[in-house]
């Protein structure tokens, strides 16, 4: 895993992580990457409210 984080930021940016912290944070960013991917396709938009003053009185609480 490592391997393929240097060698991407080495071929996209020019660039090589400065520390070992920097290989834990790519690390932990491909973990969210994969957990995005695997819910592709699954999470929908609401059709109503259709707008943001529709929304505002939706979520608003009645006396």
């Amino acid at each position: 895993m490592r391997e393929l984080v240097v060698a991407t930021a080495s071929r996209w940016s020019g660039v090589e992580p400065p520390n070992e912290v920097a290989l834990e944070l790519a690390a932990e960013l491909q973990a969210i990457v994969v957990a995005f991917e695997a819910v592709r396709g699954g999470l929908r938009f609401e059709d109503e409210p259709a707008g943001f003053e529709a929304a505002l009185q939706a979520c608003k609480e009645t006396p």
